[in-house]
């Protein structure tokens, strides 16, 4: 029984590594996948899409939730993705922003809408230095304040005349910006991790899902430890549809988890931590290759940093961004970044497993319902402790979501 154990944990490995040989020829993992492509059960007689618009209109109404757009740092775009002189239009927590990235390379996010006329600063606008050109009337807005530098046909430029400037930052590989209700300016800032910096760590790939939930269910996941043996536990080889999921035939291969989930105290509370460790077992034995240490860190309400350790495939980080593109639609991206010098095949192999994980979790997000006061017995006390903590990002005059207006929820 042993000797059959080592051979097919070693096949297994040998597939899993010309698996990852194979893609990683083509360069860093980068799988996109629309709003309506994971997490919603094909009906008889209906489409995919036309399924995912009924079960997300079904559960609408009659449930309070949270307000939609928590204060704190939200990404926008990958850093990568916007050259100098370019502009990028862009919709999330309920705002429309116009992003530019001056000549001189520094990123800039202003109100989309020029105060002239309403043009679309972003849709056919035009980087001029350290300002961006309205396509209209070529007014020229500065990034830094939002100040207006030049009217072409005017004598003079009002000195009032100016567009409003959202707080941003790049952090690891990141555009960010700033979202408070009240306009306050940022309370705390993202870290960097060093091992990006000294470029220890490099990018090995990208996936994104859109998410119909509401951003608060998305890091509560984290404080939901009693659902990693039931949702995770079946191996990842038996895929992401949770009615064969469970399916009898990989019944010999499993994840086992322990986890544990705290909030910080100050300086740090605006962050949280859970610390988790896995393995796996094949035919009841434990196949110590596939151990992990985990180490989660929350960053405010939509950023979260997975750095996984083990003991000689070397450590790395998955980033998450949680971003509301609408109340309850959430683009969720999670980058991965690992060390150089560890073959691509290793990170591939685990952004793959945490994006089979990820899209079992989609498929319970994108059909429940948010619900305000839960039935939840004592082991679930770190829900209630998780909701306490995160309350911390919603003030009084955050944009009311649902029935229930206000915090009374």
């Amino acid at each position: 029984m042993a000797a059959s154990l080592v051979l097919l944990s070693a096949l297994l490995l040998l597939i899993l590594l010309l698996w990852g040989c194979c893609r990683w020829a083509l360069g860093p993992e980068r799988l996109l996948r629309g709003p309506e492509a994971v997490g919603y059960l094909p009906e008889p007689g209906w489409s995919r899409a036309q399924s995912a618009r009924r079960a997300r209109r079904a559960r609408q109404a009659g449930h309070p939730r949270p307000p939609p757009f928590p204060n704190g740092w939200f990404c926008l775009l990958q850093a990568d993705s916007l050259a100098p002189g370019q502009t990028r239009a862009l919709a999330a927590l309920g705002e429309n922003f116009a992003v530019f990235r001056d000549t001189e390379g520094r990123v800039h996010v202003v109100d989309a809408y020029c105060p002239h006329l309403g043009a679309h600063l972003a849709v056919g606008g035009r980087v001029v230095g350290s300002c961006i050109e309205c396509p209209f009337h070529g007014w020229q807005f500065h990034g830094e304040d939002g100040r207006c530098t030049r009217i072409p046909y005017a004598e003079k430029v009002p000195t009032f005349a100016k567009v409003k400037v959202w707080p941003s930052c790049e952090v690891s590989g990141m555009i960010l910006v700033w979202y408070h209700c009240d306009g306050l300016g940022p309370t705390w800032q993202v870290p960097e991790h060093q091992e990006m910096l000294s470029h220890e760590w490099v990018f090995r790939g990208i996936t994104e899902h859109y998410v119909s939930a509401h951003i608060e269910e998305i890091p509560e996941n984290a404080a939901d430890v009693a659902h990693l043996a039931f949702l995770h536990g079946p191996s990842i080889l038996s895929g992401v549809d949770l009615r064969y999921s469970n399916t009898p035939f990989w019944a010999f291969f499993k994840h086992y988890w322990q986890a544990q989930w705290q909030a910080e105290p100050e300086p740090e509370a605006h962050c949280s931590t859970l610390f988790m460790k896995h393995h796996v077992t094949v035919f009841g034995k434990r196949l110590r290759l596939l151990d992990l240490t985990v180490h989660v860190k929350q960053v405010g309400p939509a950023l979260v940093f997975i750095v996984f350790e083990h003991p000689f495939l070397g450590r790395g980080v998955i980033i998450q961004s949680v971003t509301p593109v609408e109340p309850l639609l959430q683009q969720v991206v999670h980058r991965m970044y690992y060390q150089r010098n560890i073959p691509a095949v290793v990170p591939r192999f685990i952004l793959w497993g945490e994006r089979v994980q990820f899209e079992r979790d989609v498929m319970i997000w994108n059909n429940k319902q948010y619900r305000s006061k839960p039935l939840l017995v004592k082991e679930d006390g770190p829900i209630q402790r998780h909701r306490r903590w995160y309350a911390q990002f919603y003030s009084e005059n955050s944009v009311p979501s649902g029935p229930a207006d206000g915090l009374d929820w």
